[in-house]
C-alpha cells in the first residue's frame, strides 16, 4: 500500500506580531486596566469575532487553572481572538496542553507563553494535604508534588513554585517548543494571579 506523504505543519507569522516582551507588557497593562476597573476589552468583543472568522492571530497565549475566579481575558482585558487559553485544575502541563501549546507556538505563530499559577489555588491544597479525593482528581497530584516537595506546607510559596515547574517542564517536555525557545522564536514564562488583588505578576526561575 502506497502511503501519501503527509503535509508538513509550519509556523504562520502573524501578520501584527509583538516581541515576547511587549506581549508580555501587553498582558501586564490589560491587567493594570482591568484593576483600575477601565477595562475596554468588551467593547470589541463583536468586532473582533467577525474579523477573526477565516483566521486567528493570538499574540499570547496562557496556561492557566481552571479555577473559576480566574477569567483569563477578563484578568488581561483582551478580547477574542487576542489570547491562545489552555486551563487544567493546577495549571499542569500533561501531553494535551502540550499539544495544544504546539498548535499556539508551531501553527498560529505565538510567540510568548504565560504559565499562570493562581493563590488559594484548590488543586494545589489537596496535594499539600494529601487526602483521599473522590473520582479521577488525584490524578492531578503526580504533577504538584514536585512543587509540595521543593516548597514545603506553605501554600502561597507551593503554588509559586508549581507555576516555575510547571513552566520549565513545558520547555523541556516538547522537543518542538524547546526548538522554537532555542531558535529565540518563543518565551515561556510562569507567573501568579492574586484573586484577593487581581494583579498578575511575573516569576523569576
Amino acid at each position: 500500500m502506497v502511503t501519501e506523504p503527509q503535509p508538513v505543519v509550519t509556523q504562520r507569522e502573524p501578520e501584527t506580531r509583538l516581541s515576547p516582551e511587549a506581549a508580555l507588557e501587553e498582558l501586564l497593562a490589560g491587567n493594570r486596566r482591568f484593576i483600575s476597573g477601565r477595562t475596554s476589552a468588551h467593547r470589541r468583543d463583536l468586532a473582533m469575532l467577525q474579523q477573526t472568522l477565516e483566521k486567528q492571530e493570538p499574540f499570547a497565549a496562557v496556561l492557566s487553572c481552571s479555577d473559576s475566579r480566574v477569567p483569563v481575558e477578563v484578568v488581561f482585558d483582551q478580547t477574542i481572538g487576542q489570547l491562545f487559553v489552555t486551563r487544567v485544575a493546577g495549571n499542569i502541563v500533561t501531553t494535551e496542553i502540550i499539544a495544544s501549546l504546539e498548535y499556539a507556538a508551531a501553527v498560529l505563530g505565538t510567540n510568548t507563553i504565560l504559565v499562570m499559577g493562581h493563590s488559594r489555588c484548590g488543586a494545589v491544597t489537596a496535594a499539600i494535604q494529601g487526602l483521599s479525593v473522590p473520582g479521577q482528581i488525584g490524578t492531578l497530584f503526580p504533577y504538584i508534588e514536585p512543587a509540595v516537595k521543593q516548597a514545603g506546607p506553605d501554600l502561597e510559596t507551593t503554588i509559586r513554585a508549581n507555576a516555575l515547574i510547571q513552566a520549565a517542564r513545558l520547555r523541556a517536555s516538547s522537543p518542538l517548543l524547546t526548538a522554537l525557545v532555542e531558535e529565540g522564536k518563543l518565551k515561556i514564562t510562569a507567573g501568579h494571579f492574586d484573586i484577593r488583588t487581581g494583579a498578575v505578576t511575573l516569576l523569576e526561575s
